[in-house]
C-alpha cells in the first residue's frame, strides 16, 4: 500500500447537564433504527465539539510540536496542566530515542489517570507531537519544514482533553487512562526502504516500560487524525487481528448513534501506528481510529504531511462523532453495558 502513513502490510498476521437523548447534528446522522433507540436508553453526557476544537486550536497556537523544540516544551506544560486541572493524576515518562535521521530526540510520554484507585480500567491514547517535515507526495511547498499537525496529532489530543473535562463534570465509575505518546511522527516514510520501528518511538518506549507498572486495562482505543473534513474510519487490519470484538462494538455504537458516514464497514490494510506496538509489545488489545479518505493516492486526506494540516482542515462534526462515540463506550463500560 504505497504512501500509506507509516505503512505496514500485515499479510502474515491473521438538564443542568446536557445528555445525549436525541439525534446528533443532521449532517452527522443517517439512522433511525432500533439500534439508535437502544443506545439512547443510557444517559451519556453530550460531547462539546466546540470545546474540543478550542483544544486543537491551542495546540496549533504553539506551532509545530516537534521534539527538542520550544513549541514542544510549551505544549507539554500546557497539556500537563490541563489534565491536572481536570483532577487527573499525571505522570511524565521522559525518554531519548535515535531518529532515523541520526538525531537524538528528547521525548516525553504523558500519562493522566482518572480514578487511579479503580481496578476496572480502559486506555485512551493519541500522539501529541507533529511531523518534522512536509514530505507527503502531495506536498507542494516547504517540504523540509515542520507542519502544524492540527489533525495529525492535534485532533486526537483535543478529543481526549474534552473527554477528561467531561469526566470531571460527570463522574463515571470506571478508571480511564489517557496516554499521549511522543515522537510518533518522526519516522522514515521512504517506501523503498520501509523502517517500521523508526515510527512511534514513544509508544515503543512505553510498551517496553509500561507506566504504571503492572498496568492491565481491559482494552485500548487509539485516536489518530480524527478531526479532518471528509474523513471516515475503516476496520483496519492490525485492530481487527488483535482486538476485533472491541472494534466491532465501537463501530456498532458509532453507527447506532447515527455516525454511519464516519464508521464504515470498509476493511483496510494495517498501518504502523502506536497501537501496533501496544498490541505486540505490551500485549494490550488496542484498536486504531485513524481517518481515511478515498480521494487521494495516499489513502489519507490531501492535507496529510503537508502544510495544509492546519486549523482550517478541522471539522467539529468529525470531532463530535469520535468524542460522542467514546463517551458512549466509557459510560456503557462503567454501567456494565458495553
Amino acid at each position: 500500500m504505497r504512501f500509506l502513513k507509516k505503512t505496514l502490510l500485515l499479510s502474515t498476521l491473521v438538564g443542568a447537564i446536557a445528555f445525549v437523548g436525541c439525534k446528533s447534528d443532521s449532517s452527522e446522522t443517517n439512522t433511525g433504527d432500533t439500534e439508535a433507540e437502544d443506545i439512547q436508553l443510557l444517559a451519556v453526557p453530550k460531547f462539546e465539539r466546540d470545546s474540543a476544537f478550542s483544544f486543537v486550536a491551542k495546540q496549533v497556537g504553539f506551532g509545530p510540536r516537534v521534539p527538542n523544540s520550544e513549541a514542544h516544551r510549551k505544549c507539554r506544560e500546557w497539556l500537563v496542566n490541563q489534565f491536572k486541572n481536570y483532577g487527573l493524576n499525571v505522570t511524565l515518562q521522559p525518554f531519548t530515542a535515535k531518529a532515523y535521521t541520526g538525531k537524538t530526540l528528547n521525548g516525553v510520554n504523558i500519562i493522566a489517570q482518572y480514578k487511579p484507585q479503580l481496578a476496572k480500567r480502559i486506555l485512551l491514547a493519541a500522539h501529541w507531537d507533529s511531523r518534522h517535515i512536509a514530505d507527503s507526495p502531495l506536498s507542494t511547498e516547504r517540504k523540509n519544514e515542520p507542519i502544524l499537525g492540527a489533525d495529525d496529532g492535534g485532533s486526537g489530543v483535543g478529543v481526549l482533553l474534552e473527554i477528561a473535562r467531561t469526566l470531571q463534570a460527570n463522574p463515571a465509575e470506571l478508571g480511564v487512562d489517557f496516554v499521549l505518546f511522543d515522537a510518533e511522527d518522526h519516522g522514515n516514510d521512504n517506501d523503498e526502504q520501509p523502517q517500521t520501528e523508526s515510527w512511534c518511538l514513544g509508544s515503543q518506549h512505553w510498551s517496553k516500560n509500561v507506566v504504571p507498572a503492572g498496568y492491565s486495562p481491559r482494552y485500548g482505543i487509539l485516536l489518530d487524525m480524527v478531526g479532518a473534513k471528509g474523513i471516515h474510519f475503516t476496520k483496519e487490519t492490525v485492530s481487527m487481528n488483535f482486538a476485533p470484538e472491541v472494534m466491532n462494538k465501537v463501530w456498532k455504537l458509532g453507527q447506532g448513534l447515527g455516525y454511519t458516514n464516519y464508521f464504515t464497514e470498509e476493511k483496510s490494510g494495517g498501518v504502523t501506528d502506536d497501537h501496533y506496538f501496544v498490541n505486540t509489545i505490551a500485549h494490550i488489545p488496542m484498536i486504531d481510529l485513524i481517518g481515511k479518505s478515498a480521494d487521494t493516492k495516499t489513502g489519507f486526506g490531501a492535507h496529510w504531511h503537508t502544510h495544509n494540516d492546519n486549523l482550517d482542515i478541522i471539522d467539529v462534526r468529525a470531532l463530535r462523532a469520535v468524542g460522542q462515540t467514546l463517551l458512549e463506550v466509557i459510560y456503557r463500560e462503567a454501567a456494565g453495558k458495553f
